[in-house]
């Protein structure tokens, strides 16, 4: 890929790069997704893991973070479940999001005490957001940072930046959980009953409302996960070789 992404790669070399386990879990509630997280970040401290990266989709759900404010959910809770949409309060940073069908979730359990990794979030922040540019560049879609809001957004050069990826993680002992939420093709309807993030200002899109053409979760998958390995130094585990191989 292009030189832009060398500077938020680790400084730290290391003659042989870690492995990462990428699981893919398909559809999956929230609230089972949060207690494998939970589990997974327990083992990765105690080191009986290696690095792991779960993606994943959700049934339609809000999800509020730590600093988040319930005046952001804009539609009544009766209305939300009558149209099928949970709501689960959680212990990420950010504010209020949508998850739901159509939505490739990412969530790295990694050890940024552990190289090539650094302790700094900030680094680790922007990797997440350079994991999510490549991929959409892979796709044609030019997309970038939007100081001072995270995440990745879309028409950089209007006036009216349009987010298309959402970032919101946790990190404990330098443990990271949480994640990504990247909007291949969800019914974008279903954002109208928040506010998303708390931005008022800008709105969101999709891959498939941006392109004007059908997408699916299962192209973007492959691309993402080659992204994710590149820019974080690490090198996809003998288990998920072998698993892929036994598939063909």
């Amino acid at each position: 890929m292009g030189g832009v992404a060398i500077a938020y790669e680790s400084e730290t070399k290391v003659m042989n790069p870690p492995s990462c386990d990428i699981r893919q879990l398909g559809e999956m509630d929230y609230i089972t997704a949060l207690e494998i997280q939970r589990s997974l970040a327990e083992q990765r401290f105690e080191n009986s893991i290696s690095d792991t990266l779960l993606l994943l989709e959700h049934p339609a759900t809000i999800t509020i973070g730590r600093s988040g404010s319930e005046s952001n959910i804009v539609t009544k809770s009766e209305h939300l479940a009558r149209e099928g949409i949970s709501f689960v309060e959680t212990d990420r940073g950010g504010d209020v999001t949508y998850h739901g069908p159509g939505q490739l979730v990412g969530y790295p359990i990694l050890n940024l005490n552990t190289p090539p990794h650094q302790p700094d979030l900030h680094r680790y922040l922007r990797n997440l957001e350079e994991v999510l540019i490549r991929t959409l560049s892979y796709f044609d879609i030019n997309a970038g940072r939007f100081s001072p809001h995270t995440g990745v957004w879309v028409d950089l050069k209007s006036n009216r930046p349009i987010k298309i990826a959402a970032i919101g993680i946790k990190a404990s002992r330098w443990i990271t959980s949480h994640g990504f939420a990247l909007n291949v093709c969800p019914n974008m309807q279903h954002f109208d009953n928040i506010i998303p993030c708390g931005i008022t200002e800008y709105g969101v899109t999709s891959m498939q409302e941006y392109l004007c053409r059908k997408t699916a979760v299962e192209a973007i998958i492959p691309i993402l996960e080659q992204e994710f390995l590149e820019v974080f130094g690490l090198i996809r585990s003998m288990h998920n070789v072998k698993s892929s191989v036994g598939k063909n």
